[in-house]
C-alpha cells in the first residue's frame, strides 16, 4: 500500500508539473502574441508621428517661403533692393526663426517617440512557471523520501 502511495504521488507530481509547462507554454504564447501587437501599435503610432512632422515641416517651409516672397515684394515696391542691406537681413532673420522652430519640433517629436518604447525588462512570467513546476516536484520528492 506504501508503495501505491509513492506511486500516485510520483504521477500526481508528473501531472502536476505537465500542467504547470504546458500552461507556462500558453502563457508565453499569449505573451509573444501579445508584444506583437504591442509592436505593431507602437510602429504605427511612430509612423503617424513621422508623418505629422513631415506635414508640419512642409507647411513651415510653404509659410516661410510665402513670407518671403511677400517682404521681397513689399520692399521692391519701396523702391529698396530685396537681394541686398535690410531686405536680405530680414529674409535670413525669417529662415534662422523657422529653423529653430523646426530644430524644437524635432526634438519633441523625438522625445514623443521615444515615450512609447517598452522595456525590455517587461515580465513575462515564464519563469514563474517553471518555478512553480520545480516546487511541486521538489514537495513530491520529499513526500517519497519520507
Amino acid at each position: 500500500m506504501g508503495a501505491l502511495a509513492s506511486i500516485a504521488t510520483v504521477l500526481g507530481a508528473g501531472a502536476t508539473i505537465y500542467g504547470n509547462v504546458r500552461q507556462s507554454q500558453a502563457l508565453h504564447a499569449s505573451n509573444r502574441a501579445q508584444a506583437q501587437v504591442t509592436a505593431t501599435q507602437e510602429t504605427a503610432r511612430q509612423e503617424t508621428l513621422a508623418a505629422q512632422e513631415q506635414q508640419q515641416a512642409l507647411q513651415r517651409q510653404q509659410t516661410l517661403a510665402r513670407t518671403i516672397a511677400a517682404a521681397r515684394a513689399r520692399a521692391a515696391a519701396s523702391g529698396i533692393s530685396p537681394d541686398g542691406g535690410s531686405a536680405a537681413a530680414l529674409a535670413a532673420g525669417l529662415a534662422a526663426e523657422s529653423a529653430a522652430a523646426q530644430g524644437a519640433d524635432t526634438a519633441t517629436l523625438q522625445a514623443r517617440m521615444a515615450q512609447g518604447r517598452s522595456s525590455l525588462l517587461n515580465p513575462d512570467g515564464t519563469l514563474t512557471s517553471l518555478l512553480q513546476s520545480g516546487r511541486s516536484f521538489g514537495v513530491a520528492a520529499r513526500n517519497l523520501l519520507d
